[in-house]
């Protein structure tokens, strides 16, 4: 085994966390993957891992070279993809990581336009709401809401999202709309339910912040459905504005409090493309994700909110 496959597959077993994971990227079995970074360490004279039934670690020795071969070995393979890159197209199958619901209303309906433009790409989009590994699964882009994943993941922002204060036409009729945040408490209100407690909606303006106890007599712990009480006419919800753009664009659904921002404390609505760290993109990865970022920066559903329609192009 020369060096630099030494150094390559090492770095593969610390990125991946075991022998097992590291063999699967590679095509080898787990005892062929640590007998070949057990000859490395012969070769270099010193133990570079601690081994144990569960877990493996890096020694000092094995953090430095990991440093140093890391970058090496980076350095190699963005030399040759710079040189393949030259007559490289977006070619290959794309796998792609989405969340149920704004996968189906803003992932698979742009996928059109994408694959007419590189029909020499192919898509595989899984759509999961529970967090997906993406090395582990063999995948090449996540798109996100909020979380980001491991820090060793490389992340970009597709869109900035407002929360907003909404409910059916037929509701704001029946019961009238809050003219002040106080005004929520009196108000049927449907909430994302996932634990016992009391929920408190927060909200920001230009006269002060506020914490509003709200209740209804509708909860769940799944926002789709909850959007979709709130166009039946239950009652007032709290949500990003892509769960519930479609049904402001289409009159289904009216904003109310306007001039004031929510911001929950623990949670954050923002859209990210996630992707394994590489320090060359594969063109397929890098076409989708400049193409989502471009259509979601024109998308209207993402444009509603607190701003003014004058304020200009979301962040």
């Amino acid at each position: 085994m020369d060096t630099l496959s030494g150094m390559r597959l090492f770095a593969k077993v610390v990125e991946t966390g075991g022998f097992s994971a590291a063999g699967r990227q590679v095509g080898l079995n787990a005892s062929s993957v640590s007998r070949q970074v057990g000859r490395l360490e012969d070769a270099l004279g010193t133990r570079l891992l601690n081994r144990s039934t569960r877990h493996i670690g890096l020694t000092e020795a094995g953090r430095l070279y990991y440093e140093r071969a890391s970058r090496i070995v980076a350095d190699v393979e963005e030399a040759n993809a710079a040189v393949a890159e030259l007559a490289e197209a977006p070619r290959g199958t794309l796998r792609l990581n989405a969340p149920v619901v704004f996968g189906r209303r803003y992932v698979a309906p742009y996928m059109r336009e994408f694959l007419e433009t590189h029909p020499e790409v192919r898509v595989e989009l899984n759509v999961t709401d529970h967090y997906v590994d993406l090395i582990e699964e063999g995948a090449d882009l996540a798109i996100r809401i909020g979380g980001h994943g491991p820090s060793t993941y490389i992340v970009r922002k597709l869109a900035t999202i407002d929360r907003v204060l909404c409910a059916s036409p037929e509701y704001f009729a029946r019961r009238g709309k809050p003219r002040r945040p106080e005004d929520l408490a009196a108000h049927n209100c449907i909430v994302l339910r996932r634990q016992p407690g009391e929920i408190v909606w927060e909200l920001t303006g230009e006269d002060g912040a506020f914490a509003v106890p709200v209740s209804g007599n509708f909860s769940s712990n799944n926002s789709d459905a909850i959007a979709a009480a709130m166009t039946a006419g239950i009652g007032i919800v709290l949500l990003p504005v892509w769960m519930v753009g479609r049904e402001i664009q289409q009159g289904r659904a009216e904003i109310v409090l306007r001039e004031y921002r929510a911001h929950p404390t623990d949670l954050s609505d923002d859209v990210y493309a996630v992707f394994p760290h590489a320090r060359h993109l594969s063109a397929k990865v890098r076409a989708c994700v400049d193409f989502l970022a471009r259509e979601f920066r024109r998308e209207p559903d993402f444009r509603i909110g607190i701003a003014p329609p004058d304020a200009g192009e979301p962040s």
